[in-house]
């Protein structure tokens, strides 16, 4: 009675659809899975191989289920080979679970040779022969210019300026022959702490986790201008005191420029079930013994340039963790025992009169090393 009751009174204040509403909201939610018929492990390839006297490395890992949480999974215990077309081959060696190195002694690639990748597993469902197609190293122009312009983040009546900094690039080919370009970066920074601690100065390296390309063989000139390479924030603190970055430029042929493309359009979606998916990327590596196994990453062939750049400049608002209000704990008067120093606390600031020690119960306020290493890279005074 009162159900009716409740339907009359709804009809009549009009608030018949809040009432389906609410009994929707109160039905039994049922997750959906769908059902796919993706393969559970498929090799996965992640290499690159330069003109330049360094290491090359080759890593391999197993994909995993669709809706399995998103962790490493190498491939250990693989044979892998590069040989050349003219019939040379270089054995690598596993150095970490499912990373395969090259020896610099003996192998640097040129440029005009042609290059294949061999892989034998042998943790697979089934131990299979894998290659990758003829891959040719092209050459690749010199980086005319990498640069940076300050960037007005906010400047808002009453609020002090925020400043960033968006770094450019530069580039051209005089030869009109590199028409497909792809850059990465390693940036390197120092910090400073500014307690009187041991550990005060550190530097931080990361290299760099977005797909920056770029094709020029639609445009007039071989000519790169102004390519925003990457911005960096004043929400870390990259600028506080001095910045590195080293911009590595490939040479890509179309089919891997157009990997890399289908890649950055996937990695810049947002994620869903009609989402392009890594397996609808094509591989230039595929299976011998069962052409129809899929097989997912790139074996990349590419002659490289590198530039690297200094960034020491004033940036309006650059954040800091190294704060009073972050870091102080605590304020102890006179010489007396401090429980679980160096353990649970440790000392930011001592001053001799009178006795006063100011502690902290975070250990990176106190120790650059928590975030860093206090071992200055090599080149970090070049250019002076």
């Amino acid at each position: 009675m009162i159900f009716k009751r409740l339907i009359r009174k709804c009809i009549q204040s009009k608030c018949l659809i809040l009432f389906l509403i609410f009994l929707l909201l109160n039905c039994c939610i049922t997750q959906f899975i769908p059902q796919t018929n993706e393969d559970k492990q498929l090799l996965v390839v992640e290499g690159l191989i330069t003109d330049q006297p360094v290491i090359n490395t080759i890593k391999l890992s197993k994909s995993l289920p669709l809706g399995t949480i998103n962790t490493s999974n190498p491939l250990t215990g693989c044979n892998v080979s590069i040989s050349d077309d003219l019939g040379n081959t270089y054995q690598l060696s596993e150095t970490y679970s499912g990373t395969y190195v090259t020896d610099p002694a003996l192998f640097k690639g040129e440029i005009g040779r042609k290059y294949s990748l061999h892989i034998k597993t042998t943790t697979l469902d089934h131990n299979y022969n894998y290659e990758s197609l003829p891959e040719e190293m092209k050459p690749v122009p010199p980086i005319d210019s990498v640069y940076y312009e300050k960037k007005v983040i906010s400047e808002t009546e009453g609020i002090s300026n925020q400043e960033g900094c968006q770094v450019y690039l530069n580039t051209h080919d005089p030869a009109n022959v590199c028409k497909f370009f792809r850059w990465e970066y390693s940036e390197t920074w120092k910090f400073h702490i500014p307690y009187q601690v041991v550990n005060r100065d550190c530097w931080i390296s990361n290299n760099s986790s977005v797909i920056n390309i770029k094709n020029t063989s639609v445009l007039e000139q071989d000519k790169i201008e102004r390519f925003p390479l990457l911005f960096i924030s004043n929400q870390t603190d990259r600028l506080k005191v001095k910045y590195s970055l080293l911009v590595n430029q490939y040479s890509l042929n179309e089919d891997e420029y157009l990997y890399w493309g289908k890649l950055q359009n996937m990695s810049e979606q947002v994620g869903g079930l009609y989402d392009m998916v890594p397996s609808g990327i094509p591989s230039n590596v595929y299976c011998i013994d069962n052409p129809n196994e899929k097989v997912l990453g790139y074996f990349s062939v590419s002659a490289s340039s590198s530039k690297r750049i200094f960034i020491e400049d004033h940036f309006a608002g650059i954040y800091t963790q190294y704060t009073n209000d972050k870091c102080v704990t605590d304020t102890i008067y006179g010489n007396g025992i401090i429980p679980y120093l160096n353990l649970g606390v440790w000392v930011l600031m001592t001053n001799i009169m009178p006795p006063v020690r100011v502690i902290t119960d975070i250990k990176g306020c106190a120790d650059c090393t928590v975030r860093g290493t206090i071992i200055e890279p090599d080149f970090w005074n070049e250019g002076k």
